[in-house]
């Protein structure tokens, strides 16, 4: 019988210490805190660590079949396609740091790919994987068809291209098997009919239901959306009209701010500022409302970061945790719905929710709000994942790394959870894992410690196309 310790491989510190919540030894440094991808950053023992669990997630979570990636994990759960995009980049990331080996990981992609192009197309209920190219946001792990009543999503289909287009430019060899990933790729790619999903022109909407049409909301202010609109505009079959971007980043004026620190356009939770950078290289490359503004939307990303920094430190709601060396709100699970009375004031919190500075803050923090941010500040994010770490250990920390999220304010144990679990001492913790926030910290940390999807990206002539007919210009583009 084979060891499942050879199988994982082994880490430079032993699971054992990091269960027991360990201190980093304090002459550990990392080997390049700038983030550029000219070099090899190198992780401390627990960054390592941290990146290999994480990927570990979705090597064993993804059904090796289809492919398809569990929206979250231990909870049984449906897929999700954004979970998909980010398993598919996860892939060659476990070759290069030498996880999984390259055929593994073709096989892995290979199945992926074929079951996605082969999924059904179709405006019924319950029959189909997508339509017009789009694919539902949620899928059932059965047959890869649509789960319940979930939207055609435009956002979850481009972070699925995101990872499809990251494989067809990294599986480069003239092995069979690699060949048929390549073509796979444009086959899915190119069948998006983003003209169809734009039922108030210029924006795109954010989704389609059959049972009621398109979604009533649009993609018309500064959010994740970057990465969907650089997609529409470079497709070789359905582009939108170049114009389409500067129409959006007219926009984008109304969120510009300085609240916080240093101006930039504000989106409260922190994955917005991180998801369109797991695949696009912005630094040194700006459109003209970024020209406009003296920086690129890398920039922007470091001060949003800072500034959930400095909201933290601030900490106006009094939460129980936050600090220089803990922060990071984004999307996550929360413990629920209710209201209750904790040390004599009245605290409202939220199950799954959008959390940022101002916004819907109820004291949860998510770890891949800090641990996806390392490529814009390293050493802030790596002081708050060694933080997180060492005071609230394997409490928070376990099989896949960081669970998704805890709340130190929320001690009173008979509070009506939705999710997770209450230690009077410690607070809420989560139990799960979500796909899409494991999927931010291992793209967002090997693009730190190697840049290598953004080089691999910066091959994709698709993707250089968007950014071009975008109007973006300079650095790695010119």
């Amino acid at each position: 019988m084979i060891d499942r310790r050879q199988l994982l491989g082994h880490t430079s510190l032993g699971l054992a210490g990091l269960m027991a919540g360990c201190a980093m030894p304090s002459t550990t440094r990392l080997g390049n805190l700038s983030g550029t991808a000219t070099g090899t950053a190198m992780p401390t023992a627990l960054l390592a660590d941290l990146h290999e669990r994480s990927f570990r997630f979705f090597w064993e979570t993804t059904d090796p079949t289809t492919g398809l990636a569990p929206d979250r994990w231990p909870t049984p759960s449906f897929a999700s396609i954004a979970a998909v995009g980010f398993a598919l980049t996860a892939y060659p990331i476990g070759v290069v740091n030498g996880w999984i080996t390259r055929d593994a990981a073709r096989t892995r992609t290979l199945a992926t790919l074929e079951f996605f192009a082969a999924a059904p197309q179709g405006d019924s209920k319950s029959d189909d994987s997508g339509y017009k190219g789009l694919f539902y946001h949620f899928l059932g792990t059965t047959k890869g068809h649509r789960f319940a009543r979930a939207e055609l999503s435009t956002i979850d289909t481009a972070l699925l291209i995101g990872g499809v287009l990251f494989a067809q430019s990294w599986f480069d060899s003239d092995h069979p098997g690699e060949v048929r990933i390549r073509a796979l790729a444009e086959q899915l790619y190119a069948a998006i009919d983003w003209n169809w999903i734009l039922p108030r022109p210029p924006f795109m909407a954010m989704g389609w239901h059959p049972e009621s049409g398109f979604i009533a909301h649009d993609w018309n202010i500064y959010n994740e959306a970057m990465l969907l609109y650089v997609l529409a505009l470079g497709s070789p079959t359905h582009a939108l009209p170049a114009e389409t971007w500067d129409a959006w980043t007219d926009r984008f004026d109304a969120q510009w701010t300085d609240k916080w620190g240093e101006p930039h356009v504000h989106f409260a939770p922190l994955f917005v500022h991180q998801y369109s950078h797991c695949w696009i290289d912005f630094r040194g490359i700006r459109d003209r409302y970024m020209a406009k503004k003296g920086i690129d939307y890398f920039e922007n990303s470091r001060r949003a970061v800072r500034a959930q920094r400095a909201y933290a430190i601030a900490n106006p709601g009094g939460w129980t945790g936050y600090g220089p060396d803990v922060w990071g709100l984004t999307a996550c699970d929360g413990p629920g719905d209710f209201t209750i009375d904790l040390g004599g004031r009245k605290r409202e919190f939220f199950s799954y929710s959008a959390r940022g500075p101002d916004d819907r803050d109820d004291g949860t923090l998510a770890p891949t709000a800090a641990a996806a941010s390392i490529a814009f500040e390293p050493a802030l994010a790596r002081r708050a994942i060694e933080t997180m770490h060492g005071r609230y250990g394997p409490q928070i920390y376990g099989k896949y790394g960081f669970l998704d999220s805890f709340n130190p304010t929320l001690t009173a144990t008979a509070a009506p959870l939705k999710h997770g679990s209450i230690d009077p001492k410690m607070g809420w913790v989560d139990g799960d894992y979500l796909g899409i926030d494991q999927g931010a910290i291992v793209v967002m940390m090997e693009n730190w410690r190697t840049g290598l999807v953004w080089s691999t990206m910066q091959r994709n002539p698709h993707l250089r196309r968007g950014l071009q007919r975008a109007g973006f210009t300079g650095g790695w583009l010119a």
